[in-house]
């Protein structure tokens, strides 16, 4: 219950934040409508039209790469709350509950605290996607119970909980994968390896819709190349590329400077699991960072480091002096970046 209680405690405190300094940074609009930025528009884009987009504007080549599982739910939500800005808030604060308890206790069974755990992922500086009407808080209250269920050989439960991530992000697939290392270092009993290929049934089935839609089985893969020009580069022609961008006078060169930022940290974190032989891990994590990293250009790596739940379960290891530590040195950065949010600047 600690876990939960950090969990809302965080949330209160981002709210009373946003509504306070909102109407300082930004005198237009609702306060509710300026959580429906960037993707979270997206996501009720589709919730209300499906793939095929607002009929009234020009068509949006990047919708298929958003998974269905959260616009289904900002629909179902959507039966009993009319405004679709508030159904992807209380999505993500219910969601993000179930997250914060679960990382707790995984935690806990790793050895660690799960309230430092639960800290930790609160506090990071791009935390405010876990409250905005993104996917990321649905995405991990589905993935950390899937891990721990792993870690505890309960497959049948891992797999299923597994298979609900992947229907939320690609990043599903990555953790798929993870479990099949995870169930080979473990001594498995075989008659419960079929369990591990229900995972990958979402991917299959969003691609064969796709397809039916597009011709395109990729069709998720290439709207990411369109929509944001996301293609695979060597690792240097990234690094360049997004040092270059780095560089400049204008908002957009901050959030570059953030991405230059969330990539060492990603490097960091994958070498300590190479040296601790945290192998389902690494190769959870290191998938993402190869799709991350590889890309034209570095984008959203520090958001993304919100589901690398292996690095909250690192810190939760911290004494408490360091745990206030991190919270005094990154807590004012993600109240920082919150109110950028808010202002439609990039946030990370």
């Amino acid at each position: 219950m600690k876990a939960l209680g950090i969990w809302v405690a965080s949330r209160l405190g981002l709210l009373l934040v946003t509504l306070m300094g909102a109407s300082w940074l930004v005198g237009a609009g609702s306060y509710l409508s300026r959580w429906k930025q960037w993707d979270a528009g997206l996501f009720v884009t589709i919730a209300r039209y499906g793939y095929a987009g607002d009929p009234s504007v020009p068509p949006d080549p990047g919708l298929p790469a958003f998974f269905p599982g959260m616009p289904a739910m900002l629909r179902l939500v959507h039966l009993v709350v009319s405004d679709w800005a508030l159904c992807g808030l209380l999505i993500s604060l219910v969601a993000g509950g179930v997250a914060a308890m679960a990382l707790a206790r995984l935690a806990e069974f790793e050895g660690g605290s799960g309230s430092a755990a639960v800290l930790a992922m609160v506090l990071f500086p791009t935390a405010v996607f876990l409250a905005a009407g993104y996917s990321e808080a649905l995405f991990l209250a589905l993935a950390i119970p899937a891990w721990l269920a792993a870690r505890r050989r309960q497959w049948a439960a891992a797999a299923l909980l597994a298979a609900g991530a992947s229907a939320v992000r690609i990043t599903g697939l990555f953790l798929a994968i993870a479990l099949i290392v995870e169930f080979a270092l473990s001594r498995p009993r075989w008659r419960e390896l079929p369990w591990l290929a229900v995972p990958f049934v979402p991917l299959i089935a969003y691609s064969w819709y796709l397809h039916g839609r597009t011709g395109d089985w990729l069709a998720w893969k290439h709207a990411q190349e369109a929509g944001w020009g996301r293609e695979m580069v060597w690792p240097w022609e990234a690094w360049r590329t997004t040092w270059n961008s780095a560089m400049g006078a204008d908002d957009f060169a901050v959030a570059f400077r953030m991405e230059i930022v969330g990539a060492v940290v990603a490097v960091a974190v994958l070498v300590w699991l190479l040296v601790r032989r945290r192998w389902s891990e690494f190769v959870y994590c290191g998938l993402q960072a190869g799709a991350l990293l590889l890309s034209a250009y570095y984008l959203s790596v520090p958001r993304s480091l919100l589901l690398w739940f292996p690095l909250w379960v690192l810190l939760s290891r911290l004494s408490t002096q360091w745990i206030i530590a991190y919270g005094l040195l990154l807590g004012p950065l993600m109240v920082l970046n919150a109110l950028r949010f808010l202002t439609g600047a990039w946030a990370g």
